[in-house]
């Protein structure tokens, strides 16, 4: 029994994520990068709760982030496979305590997501535009819309989320691993 099912009310919490993307508050940003809220939710629920449920929480998670931004690129296989990777982590290996490793988790698992979103892209953009709009096709031919500036801006956003993945993870990580495994702990107990 997961705590999806004890505790339904958890998975409403997935609900903040769409929230905390689109409210970013501007204190949080570098060089106006927001961070990368899914990981940052998905390691903790992954770690606690198992393979299976990483998996749902990530194509859930997935789901409700591309509703956000409709487009041809898709969150859904990164988070997919950090929710399987994660839970299996914390089922296979021992618990993950220490805050360092929550850090060094979510900066791989924003690298993965971000990485899965830039070679989306790239091979959208080699595959000769198909599925963009014209309007959209006549702006990336503009002066100063070349390769190498959306590749400088994809570093830059990589760069900024990996930071503040480092920064936020030991506090926001450590909080909701605490507080699901009580969760889990007790609803075992009664």
């Amino acid at each position: 029994m997961t705590l999806a099912t004890r505790h339904p009310w958890l998975m409403l919490s997935m609900l903040v994520v769409p929230l905390l993307t689109l409210a970013s508050p501007a204190w949080l940003r570098i060089a106006g990068v927001p961070p990368a809220w899914a990981p940052l939710w998905l390691l903790p629920w992954a770690l606690v709760d198992g393979q299976r449920s990483g998996i749902v929480a990530g194509v859930c998670l997935g789901l409700l982030l591309d509703s956000l931004h409709p487009g041809p690129v898709s969150a859904i296989p990164a988070l997919l496979l950090l929710g399987w990777w994660w839970g299996r982590i914390g089922h296979l290996g021992p618990p993950i305590e220490r805050s360092l490793n929550l850090a060094l988790l979510a900066m791989l698992g924003t690298l993965g997501l971000d990485l899965s979103l830039m070679a989306q892209w790239a091979w959208r953009s080699w595959s000769g535009l198909r599925g963009l709009e014209e309007a959209t096709a006549a702006r990336l031919a503009l002066p100063g819309w070349h390769g190498s500036d959306l590749a400088a801006a994809g570093l830059q956003v990589l760069l900024s989320q990996l930071l503040l993945a480092a920064v936020l993870a030991p506090v926001l990580c450590s909080l909701l691993l605490l507080l699901l495994r009580r969760l889990q702990a007790a609803s075992w107990r009664g």
